[in-house]
C-alpha cells in the first residue's frame, strides 16, 4: 500500500488556523489533499490531525482521518518523523499493509501532482530512503555576508570573498512540500536530509508561509500564476 499522511495539528501559532484559513478561496489544507488524490499514486491519503474542526474539512475534501493524533505529538516543537512513524503504526494496527509513505505538509498550495510522481519514480532507485524537493538558493552561499551591529558587514566565509559567483558550487534547500519514504525507514526514524535522494524544483514554485506577510504575498503570488494558466 503507498499512503498519504498529511499532518495537520491545530494549534498554530503565528498564523492561527492556518491549517483550514482560507487561501485564494479554499482551506489550505485542501490544496494537499487534491494534489495527493489528483496524483493516482496513494490507496490512501490521511490526515494525521489532534483537532476536530481539521478533520471534519479534511473529510469533505476527500481524505480519511482513522485516527487521532495523540496530543503529545501535536505541539510547537514535535518533528515530523515521530508524527509519521505514530501514523504508519496506527494504520498498520487496522490491518494496513503500508509499504510506501509520503508525508505532505498541509501548508502548500504551490505543491504538484507531476512533482509526486517523478519523486515516487525516484524513489524506486536502488537503496533510496527517502526523496523530498528542493530549489536552488537564490544567492551563492558561500558569498553570504554578515552584518555587524555598526552596521558594517564582513563575509561568512573570506575565502571566497573575490571568487565569481559563476565559479562557486550551486546551493540547495529543502522546500518543505512533501517527503515520500520507505516504510522501514520511517520507523527507524532515518535522518531525512542523511538519506535522501532530492527532485529539483523550479524556485518560482516555492513558498514559505510563516506569517500573515507571507500569506499576502503568497495568494498574490497564487492570483497572478492562475491568470497566466502555470498552476
Amino acid at each position: 500500500m503507498r499512503l498519504a499522511v498529511i499532518p495537520a495539528r491545530g494549534g498554530s501559532k503565528r498564523i492561527p488556523r492556518k491549517n483550514i484559513k482560507h487561501f485564494h478561496g479554499k482551506p489550505m489544507i485542501a490544496y494537499a489533499i487534491a494534489a495527493a488524490i489528483g496524483s493516482d499514486l496513494f490507496d490512501r491519503v490521511i490526515v494525521s490531525t489532534d483537532d476536530t474542526e481539521i478533520a471534519l474539512i479534511a473529510r469533505e475534501r476527500g481524505a480519511e482521518t482513522p485516527f487521532n493524533r495523540p496530543s503529545e505529538l501535536a505541539d510547537d516543537h514535535t518533528p515530523t518523523l515521530p508524527v509519521i512513524a505514530h501514523a504508519i503504526r496506527a494504520c498498520q494496527s487496522m490491518g494496513w499493509d503500508v509499504r510506501e509513505v509520503c508525508c505532505i505538509y498541509p501548508g502548500v498550495p504551490f505543491i504538484s501532482s507531476q512533482d509526486l510522481r517523478k519523486a515516487y519514480e525516484q524513489l524506486q532507485m536502488p537503496d533510496t530512503s527517502y526523496v523530498f524537493p528542493v530549489t536552488g538558493f537564490p544567492s551563492p552561499i558561500q558569498r553570504a555576508l554578515r552584518r555587524l551591529p555598526d552596521g558594517s558587514v564582513r563575509p561568512f566565509n573570506p575565502a571566497y570573498a573575490t571568487t565569481r559567483t559563476q565559479d562557486l558550487e550551486p546551493s540547495y534547500f529543502d522546500v518543505g512540500q512533501f517527503y515520500w519514504g520507505k516504510t522501514a525507514a520511517w520507523l527507524q526514524g532515518l535522518n531525512l536530509h542523511l538519506n535522501s535522494v532530492a527532485l529539483l524544483i523550479p524556485a518560482w514554485r516555492v513558498v514559505d508561509i510563516d506569517t500573515p506577510e507571507d500569506w499576502q504575498r503568497a495568494e498574490l503570488f497564487y492570483t497572478t500564476l492562475s491568470e497566466k494558466g502555470l498552476l
